[in-house]
């Protein structure tokens, strides 16, 4: 959770802590919002991993739809469709891979916020926990999810680009064979 950048004095609205007269119903109000902050930092984790069951579900079509028309007997026909099913798979899973990543640093940011909030309560959960997994720079006590997760996007793209080759290869060959002749 490394950069700062200012974000006690962007969190913190001194003006409006010197106005309360009453600094139990200014902490009221500050653990009213911290609740309110981290339910909304779940949210973002929930809509993460509805993100990834609709990529994975849309990549596991694209696979078996590629699966049938490459087992299909009429072989050339459905070539420049593979193709283009191809493609549309090396899409979906770059965007799936670069929302994966605008989830990941989203979080940081949330978690980040958290952390000075409970600098200012009686106890601090977050950051307790954070330090306890070795601030993520042991991973024999803690492998960030993201780091499973970026890769599976990258198994797709993987694939789409092993299919494009396969249905590819009789073109790249007649055409080596007409440039070499």
């Amino acid at each position: 959770m490394g950069i700062d950048n200012g974000l006690a004095e962007r969190l913190w609205n001194k003006d409006v802590f010197d106005e309360y007269d009453n600094k139990g119903k200014c902490k009221d109000h500050i653990l009213e919002q911290y609740k309110l902050y981290v339910e909304m930092s779940d949210r973002i984790s929930q809509r993460r991993q509805s993100a990834n069951t609709f990529f994975l579900s849309i990549n596991t079509v694209i696979v078996s739809l590629s699966g049938f028309l490459v087992r299909s007997p009429d072989k050339s026909s459905e070539s420049l469709w593979l193709v283009f099913v191809g493609l549309a798979g090396l899409i979906i899973s770059y965007t799936w891979y670069r929302l994966i990543r605008s989830y990941r640093d989203l979080n940081t940011g949330k978690f980040g916020v958290i952390r000075k909030i409970e600098a200012n309560l009686p106890i601090k959960p977050y950051d307790a926990e954070w330090v306890m997994l070795g601030e993520g720079r042991n991973k024999n006590l803690y492998l960030p999810f993201t780091h499973i997760e970026t890769k599976i996007p990258w198994v797709f793209f993987t694939l789409y680009i092993v299919l494009i080759l396969y249905v590819s290869a009789p073109c790249i060959r007649s055409l080596v064979c007409v440039l070499s002749s």
